[in-house]
């Protein structure tokens, strides 16, 4: 075990927490700091530095020696946080070797828009602590991300136990794609240094009984596909049979790029071959989680999941790719619903593409097939969004293996468990391929019935602690390795 004392650190966050933390996340979840994507006009708005300056008074306020806190504006771009801490005295040994030897540990603050069904007495933008939970919209994904940051480095100047020097990165544009960061990292670069380590504060957990960290996520390709047949909408009485359904159309395109019946993309350029380790890490997980697999998601009455193989289901989710139709527009709503035969049908689409993929080389597949041969000569264009790469970890070095597990037995009681992700954060391909050396722990609290960027979105308070705690561990290991 690294020198860090649990019981002390254990305690210290269960203080800092509960007195210092959950009263600014509180506020934090109040403000609609909505990500650029949601709210284009978020400038003008002024949310965005309500939960800036949130954030940043709370940073400085650290007794954490040596600690910088900057709020770094670049034209036209969302802010950033970056942080800079030394490393402890008996870890500097000259300014280059110091730099050299770096962690790096990631977070954002912005937001997902509200999105519909919250319970009765919740709200996005309305804080309310049930028990262990405190919910509302980004205290998990990702507000809690500072403040777990800075508390492990709080933690670790509290017992004096050395460290690296370390340099916190939270963006504000996370949930549009990262879009704004490559430039600020490209600014910071001398800054940032050559990461030995990288920690990023943004992924999921399996259970909240042990610490899990992420060993790949999928990319992500998608837009908007627009078919179009009329100039303006008729009577249906007078143009069915003779003009054809955009519906139809949109329906008759999907299924060129999904078999509607598995779920399975048709298209060869959205798959790779899944390692052998990535295939054994998922039955590892499939045994410890057994039913949760699927049992974490809200069924509706009767339903039930595309798979009952728990290992095949997690490589479904990590490994391959999916798609989502998560918007449309061109239907008026029920009230409004005549007979009318539309004019246009739009979807809004969303492919989740394998690690390794690559989006662009996807996207290219995606809107070939969808724009070829028109059924009907309808107008057929998708407008697609900027892509995203997926990621997979390198294999982890032995000392970082056991720091993890010894972190989670320490904190959590149980050894940690890795797995992959079906979600995409942007900024960790951008990483794995600027620092190829360095080792990750991609970590988080977004654990069953979270429901990130859904309704009822939660943030389980004992595992942001122990998370906070397991960073400290891992820091103090890192130190020594």
């Amino acid at each position: 075990m690294s020198m860090l004392n649990v019981e002390h650190a254990r305690d210290s966050a269960e203080r800092i927490w509960e007195d210092e933390i959950v009263p600014q996340l509180t506020e934090y979840i109040r403000i609609p700091n909505k990500s650029p994507s949601f709210d284009p006009a978020w400038n003008e708005h002024g949310h965005m530095e309500r939960a800036v300056a949130l954030i940043e008074r709370w940073c400085r306020a650290q007794p954490i020696p040596g600690l910088r806190v900057e709020v770094l504006r670049l034209p036209n771009r969302t802010p950033l946080i970056f942080m800079e801490i030394p490393a402890s005295a008996d870890q500097s040994q000259g300014k280059a070797e110091g730099i050299e030897d770096t962690v790096l540990l990631y977070g954002h603050l912005d937001k997902q828009p509200e999105f519909t069904g919250w319970r009765e007495g919740l709200g996005p933008w309305t804080p309310v602590r049930e028990g262990d939970r405190l919910y509302g919209r980004g205290g998990a994904d990702d507000g809690y991300s500072s403040f777990a940051a800075l508390t492990a480095l709080r933690l670790l100047s509290e017992q004096k136990v050395p460290h690296a020097r370390c340099v916190v990165v939270i963006e504000a544009s996370e949930e549009s794609g990262s879009h704004d960061l490559p430039a600020y990292i490209e600014t910071l670069g001398n800054r940032i240094g050559q990461p030995s380590l990288v920690i990023c504060l943004d992924s999921g957990c399996g259970n909240y009984e042990q610490l899990w960290s992420t060993t790949s996520l999928r990319g992500y390709i998608g837009g908007t596909l627009t078919v179009r047949v009329l100039t303006e909408g008729v009577h249906s009485g007078s143009a069915s049979g003779i003009v054809p359904s955009t519906f139809r159309i949109a329906r008759q395109l999907l299924s060129r790029i999904e078999d509607e019946k598995t779920g399975r993309v048709l298209l060869d350029a959205l798959y790779t071959e899944i390692p052998q380790a990535r295939r054994a890490q998922a039955e590892a997980v499939a045994n410890v989680l057994g039913d949760e697999v699927w049992t974490q998601f809200p069924w509706a009455e009767g339903a039930h999941a595309v798979t009952n193989d728990r290992a095949e289901a997690l490589l479904a989710h990590t490994w391959a790719p999916a798609l989502s139709v998560t918007g449309a527009a061109g239907l008026p709503p029920l009230e409004n619903a005549g007979n009318v035969l539309r004019p246009v049908t739009q979807l809004k689409l969303s492919m989740r593409i394998p690690p390794r993929v690559d989006p662009t080389s996807a996207l290219r597949a995606l809107r070939s097939e969808l724009e070829r041969d028109p059924p009907y000569g309808a107008q057929v264009r998708l407008e697609a969004e900027s892509g995203a790469s997926g990621w997979s970890a390198p294999e982890t070095a032995p000392w970082l293996t056991h720091a993890m597990d010894e972190a989670s037995l320490a904190f959590f009681g149980k050894p940690s468990l890795a797995m992959g992700e079906g979600g995409t954060i942007p900024f960790m391909a951008m990483l794995g391929e600027k620092f190829p050396k360095a080792q990750f722990v991609i970590t988080g609290v977004l654990g069953p019935q979270s429901n990130a960027h859904g309704p009822n979105e939660f943030l389980h308070l004992p595992t942001a602690k122990k998370v906070s705690c397991a960073v400290a561990s891992i820091l103090a290991a890192h130190a020594t390795r």
